[in-house]
């Protein structure tokens, strides 16, 4: 060890030759995988006390100064590259060796800080419980304070008519308000996708050490480290339906993140329908306002673009292709072992904080501050061609198209052209009343 201008390295040699022998991205492992290895180490050595292998006072320093790098407070001292051994064993050392640092000169990074584990356990359960805690605690909220966001607009603009759109081209009439409903429920149904992948997600392989046979642990040993972090975090922590499912496939990591990918797929679609919908201000469709939050152009005077569902649509591209290689992380289950760990530990954890991101400022810098441009939703409503439909129950589809194809050729309205065409006047009334068209069933 050695002092350093920021103090003192707490680590040894092992994490010293895992620095060298990966200096790839200069990216560490995540943050919140470090310190869910701080809670594990905390909990096992608590636990080994209790079951009368470890003496109480060791182990009661391993706990504290576990629970030190837990808490955050030793962040610095992970620097081995994400990008390292598959199964995370330089990063486990690496805790272990600052764990024993801070304990005393009588800790040994294996005999007492690791005991009872392997890092083929321990790591990936590190990693699923990282998971785990960022999607309860940021992803999740970010998204209901989005879902809540649009259902308030979408209250909001419950009656503001206007004309629906299929294949990019005019359609019967709709609301507003229905689309952002839509919006809403795409969101609400990410939300429960996300949520089904978490009981799976907090089955840990603890206990399988090595190869999943759990030699040289205690048989009591999982199951006590479980109920001291669910306790200690409120997070639903299981064991695995099998050990060694657990220990050589990654399957809940690559089942959560499928889950993340359809929510980026659904944030895209609200995204690029928000800024389609406000495009303009005079030669687009201008049906609704957002928010001006910058200048958007360093040339044109005056132009704002949409710059929160841009952020939103880049973001989910990432978070698909984050999916891309944690899938291909999830075919490399060698017999025992899957040995693209942190990289699949790295990637998802990037999604979930990129998406909760995301959804806030989504909500908050743009839909939030979202107004309608009702005179202009009113007047495509009034334009679209296919409000027609409603006359086919009164004059036939082959009849109304005629009206249809007169009205595009000529300019007149649908009106015009059915009066015209001998329908009765009380028969345009209930037919081409736009508010019932996009609300028929009340």
């Amino acid at each position: 060890m050695s002092e350093t201008a920021e103090g003192r390295e707490l680590w040894g040699g092992e994490t010293r030759k895992a620095v060298e022998n990966f200096p790839v991205s200069g990216e560490p492992i995540p943050t919140p995988v470090a310190r869910w290895l701080g809670r594990i180490k905390a909990a096992a050595a608590r636990v080994n006390a209790e079951l009368g292998l470890l003496d109480q006072e060791l182990a009661d320093r391993i706990a504290a100064a576990a629970d030190r790098v837990a808490a955050g407070e030793l962040d610095d001292q992970f620097p081995i590259d994400v990008f390292q051994t598959g199964s995370g064993t330089s990063s486990n050392m690496n805790a272990n060796e600052v764990i024993a640092a801070l304990a005393g000169e009588d800790v040994h990074a294996n005999d007492h800080v690791n005991m009872g584990q392997s890092s083929n356990d321990v790591f990936p359960s590190a990693v699923h419980l990282a998971g785990l805690g960022e999607i309860a605690h940021d992803l999740l909220p970010s998204l209901e304070r989005l879902a809540a966001s649009l259902e308030r607009k979408a209250f909001e603009f419950d009656d503001a008519v206007k004309s629906g759109r299929t294949h990019l081209m005019d359609a019967v009439p709709v609301t507003l308000g229905q689309e952002f409903a839509g919006y809403a429920a795409q969101v609400r149904q990410g939300i429960a996708r996300v949520e089904d992948t978490m009981p799976r997600l907090g089955q840990i392989p603890l206990g399988g050490t090595a190869t999943g046979t759990g030699l040289n642990t205690h048989p009591e040993f999982a199951a006590r480290v479980r109920d001291h972090l669910s306790r200690d975090t409120g997070l639903t922590i299981s064991a695995p339906v099998d050990h060694f499912e657990a220990q050589a496939a990654r399957d809940g990591l690559v089942e959560a993140s499928g889950a993340l990918k359809v929510v980026a797929v659904s944030l895209t679609k609200i995204a690029n329908d928000l800024r389609l919908m406000g495009s303009g201000p005079r030669a687009g469709l201008a049906e609704i306002y957002l928010p001006e939050l910058q200048k958007g152009s360093s040339i044109m005077p005056g132009k704002v673009n949409p710059v929160i569902p841009e952020v939103v649509t880049q973001v989910s591209a990432q978070v698909i292709g984050n999916d891309a290689a944690i899938t291909v992380g999830g075919l490399q289950g060698h017999f025992e072992l899957n040995v693209f760990i942190p990289l699949m530990a790295r990637n998802l954890l990037d999604s979930i904080r990129l998406l909760a991101a995301a959804s806030r400022l989504l909500a908050e810098k743009c839909v939030d501050g979202i107004e309608a441009n009702r005179e202009q939703l009113e007047r495509y409503a009034e334009l679209t061609l296919s409000a027609a439909t409603a006359l086919n129950p009164h004059i036939g589809y082959d009849k109304a198209a005629e009206i249809v194809a007169e009205a595009a050729a000529s300019g007149r309205s649908l009106r015009d052209v059915a009066r015209d065409a001998g329908v009765d006047e009380a028969i345009l009334d209930e037919a081409l009343d736009y508010r019932a068209m996009a609300k028929p069933h009340g």
